[in-house]
């Protein structure tokens, strides 16, 4: 959607933006008003108070809540399913065992994360949380202790990967508007995601574990018990399960990165069925039904559709709070406020990292997305990156990790993973700002700093 003529300067959108976040937490927290209720009725007033022509109050607001359905919707949908298919087979309990019998049984949390940061590698953020999920919470199941110890590993290795190492959609984006080399950003990516995750996902989640007693959510408890008159799949067939999807979208992304860099052509007819292939939609939907093949020899179709459709039901409010932080960040988006801020920004004479991460900060607090944080930043900052001599390969990416790590931080209530994670572990929102936000801007600190001792170094 176009964005709108903005009716007011940066000081007046930053007001706005302020006085809606603070309006949403009294609603949810001090009212105890739905959150799905609260962000329709917040995104409406902003749009409001930026003076959105009334009609376009209605399309701005389908438009932030579809495009954040259109990407969350399926991905949930499915991978609800391949999780519930692998729960109740008992196929989640056998990954967790193995693992488990490599790493021991008191890190068991360091096992969940390292398989998090493997698959996070070509699959995004919000498929890969889906596909771990079961195993997560089987883990904590077996082990006890708050789930925040098992699942806090695994979401920050997705979120590090998400944001930091190609081929994500976000750092490649941004290292083709500055004219960094994705080989180079992959390497300097993987190592300085490792040790971020290391200290602001697995440490921190052992600290938040501790501090807080997140119970097993509810859905994961549900009514569809597991099959015990069954044998369950072998650790070979729920790695061919897990790895599938991963496999085809890597398809994709692997495909992307090629056509980037020239190795392929992006109008080959072969390259373009494989990458429709490796979709993350689609390859969910290939999974599923591999699945369900899989378990059909001793199963019955009624019961497989009794999974499935077990699956669905818990996640229905998961996936419309998702779509309303998804609305609240379009709303955002198209009142300006976000490239306001960012313009007064431009002017205060930083240094060129410096002012690449706090830029994307502030652009990720405005409007919530990450990938729009990166991706607009890298935009501003690129006349700045032209306009500098002398800078390396080195500096291009560490400056690409910088708008990652600033595109990472404070994910608060605008942000449609704010409300999935804490809808999944089914944390209320004071709780998910106290844990996930924090362990969020940990994530994007560490990696900014780290960013900066390279360009310094190196």
């Amino acid at each position: 959607m176009t964005e709108l003529t903005h009716a007011y300067g940066a000081g007046t959108l930053l007001g706005i933006a302020a006085a809606s976040v603070v309006i949403l937490l009294v609603l949810i927290m001090r009212f105890r008003v739905h959150a799905f209720l609260a962000l329709t009725l917040v995104s409406i007033l902003v749009a409001l108070a930026t003076k959105v022509p009334f009609d376009k109050v209605v399309p701005t607001l389908l438009n932030g809540f579809g495009s954040t359905l259109a990407g969350v919707a399926l991905l949930v949908g499915l991978g609800a399913m391949i999780g519930r298919l692998l729960e109740v087979s008992g196929g989640a309990q056998v990954l967790a065992d193995t693992l488990i019998n490599k790493f021991g049984e008191k890190r068991a949390p360091l096992a969940v994360g390292v398989a998090s940061l493997m698959f996070g590698f070509p699959i995004f953020f919000d498929a890969g949380l889906v596909v771990m999920l079961p195993i997560i919470f089987s883990v904590a199941k077996q082990f006890g202790g708050s789930t925040l110890k098992y699942a806090f590993p695994a979401a920050g290795a997705f979120a590090v990967m998400h944001a930091l190492v190609p081929p994500h959609p976000g750092p490649v984006a941004a290292s083709e508007l500055l004219g960094a080399n994705i080989g180079l950003l992959v390497i300097l990516g993987l190592v300085i995601a490792i040790p971020t995750w290391y200290i602001g996902a697995y440490l921190y989640g052992q600290y938040a574990g501790k501090k807080f007693d997140v119970k097993l959510p509810s859905s994961f408890l549900g009514d569809i018990e597991r099959d015990t008159s069954h044998q369950p799949p072998s650790f070979g067939m729920v790695m061919t399960i897990l790895m599938l999807p991963l496999v085809l979208i890597f398809l994709d992304t692997g495909l992307n990165t090629a056509t980037v860099i020239g190795w392929v052509s992006a109008d080959n007819t072969l390259v373009q069925i494989l990458r429709m292939l490796g979709k993350t939609p689609v390859a969910l939907l290939i999974t599923v039904f591999f699945a369900l093949q899989v378990f059909s020899g001793s199963r019955s179709r009624q019961h497989l559709e009794k999974i499935c459709d077990g699956a669905l039901g818990p996640i229905c409010a998961i996936v419309l709070v998702t779509g309303a932080g998804g609305m609240f960040g379009g709303v955002l988006r198209a009142s300006g406020i976000g490239n306001a801020l960012a313009d007064v920004l431009g002017n205060i004479g930083l240094p060129l990292i410096v002012a690449a991460f706090v830029v994307s900060a502030i652009l990720r607090v405005a409007q919530g997305s990450a990938t729009v944080a990166l991706t607009t930043t890298a935009a501003l900052v690129a006349p700045m990156v032209q306009a500098t001599p002398g800078l390396s390969q080195f500096d291009l990416c560490f400056i690409v990790i910088a708008i990652a790590g600033g595109a990472t931080v404070l994910s608060h209530v605008n942000d449609s993973g704010f409300w999935l994670v804490g809808r999944f572990l089914e944390m209320d929102e004071k709780t998910t700002l106290k844990t996930w936000t924090v362990m969020e801007t940990l994530l994007g600190t560490i990696a900014f700093l780290l960013a900066a001792l390279g360009s310094l170094i190196l």
